[in-house]
């Protein structure tokens, strides 16, 4: 008998990913766990470092990249993902990687130019930038703008230099990536290691936001599956808003969502409540089991840091559209793992 997360028991396996094995008390592997890839799901997978969050999400993508009907996209900001394209043992995992991203500059609204360079709208310089964002889409054009104002020339400057400065992370341009270039059945892997972290949420809010967009419209057919690793990183800068919105609207046109973290009480506290499937690895940090423990639903009757299981690769499932939990072990990857930790010992042993 198989399980599919999101649908229940003897539930079809038709447009579900496979991903583990149910535990079984004696800790060998039972029957196969799917997860249902056709509806729209906000997805959590937590854990400590070393008990496979990384690896799992790469489960999860592998299933996503031979689905029907859907475009995921990887926004990967350990550069851990692109060994996706480094062939699989089992079916093809189709792969496009974007190793240098970029985003246009009216990808961003003017108040999140704003606090994108850490100005306050109310400054001199702050309300230059918004003004600048409001009427250019391009960081030239704000820059012409910001210099044909006759503002003070203090202003004028910091302005200026704000925007040089955005300039310099190289992640703006006018023919940076929109709906249409993540929409395609392979799996986008967004490659974003090489950026700082204000460049890195610029890229993430920028492929929300059009993802999101996207479906608004109908200007896409696909279902979107927008995967995060260290999810954390995302929620204190200008990618936030963007996330929120797809966390709580996403379902209706259509966009799933799937954050990884080791650190989930870093994530806000809808992140967490919103998401309909948690796929929980080893914790141990207090705070990270306090912020699980305060969206626990109620139809798990014993605590949940009492179940999370202690060795790497298994996992506690918990299912809110059929409000079931589970143990499982998560199946080996087709492709290789890129998240694994360098070892000072296998350096010292090569020739």
């Amino acid at each position: 008998m198989s399980f599919v997360i999101g649908r229940g028991s003897d539930a079809e396996t038709v447009q579900a990913g496979r991903v583990g094995t149910y535990r079984a008390l004696d800790g060998s592997d039972g029957a196969d766990l799917y997860v249902d890839l056709d509806d729209p799901h906000a997805m959590l997978v937590v854990g400590k470092r070393g008990y496979g969050k990384s690896y799992t999400l790469g489960v999860v993508a592998e299933e996503l990249a031979r689905a029907a009907g859907v475009a995921p996209v990887i926004v990967d900001p350990m550069g851990v993902f692109a060994t996706l394209a480094d062939g699989s043992t089992g079916e093809s995992v189709p792969v496009e990687v974007v190793a240098e991203p970029t985003v246009a500059a009216d990808a961003l609204d003017p108040r999140s130019w704003c606090a994108l360079l850490g100005l306050s709208p109310e400054s001199g310089s702050g309300s230059l930038v918004w003004q600048a964002a409001q009427e250019s889409a391009t960081l030239e054009g704000m820059r012409e703008h910001v210099a044909a104002t006759d503002a003070p020339g203090a202003d004028k400057r910091a302005a200026s230099n704000h925007i040089s400065l955005a300039e310099s992370w190289d992640a703006f341009d006018p023919d940076g990536l929109d709906a249409a270039d993540l929409a395609g059945s392979a799996v986008t892997v967004v490659d974003v290691s090489g950026l700082e972290a204000a460049p890195m949420n610029a890229v993430c809010r920028a492929i929300a936001e059009a993802l999101y967009r996207a479906r608004i419209t109908g200007t896409i057919d696909r279902l979107p599956w927008l995967l995060l690793d260290e999810a954390h990183a995302f929620f204190g800068g200008v990618a936030a808003d963007a996330l929120h919105t797809v966390l709580t609207r996403g379902r209706a046109p259509g966009v799933s969502l799937v954050l990884a973290t080791q650190r989930p009480s870093s994530l806000s506290e809808t992140a967490v409540s919103q998401s309909d499937v948690l796929i929980a690895h080893r914790l141990t940090a207090e705070a990270d089991l306090e912020a699980l423990e305060a969206a626990q639903p109620t139809y798990v009757h014993e605590s949940l840091a009492d179940r999370l299981p202690t060795e790497p690769g298994s996992v506690v499932v918990i299912d809110d559209a059929t409000e079931t939990i589970h143990a499982a072990r998560i199946r080996r990857r087709d492709t290789p793992h890129g998240g694994g930790s360098p070892s000072a010992r296998e350096v010292a042993d090569q020739p």
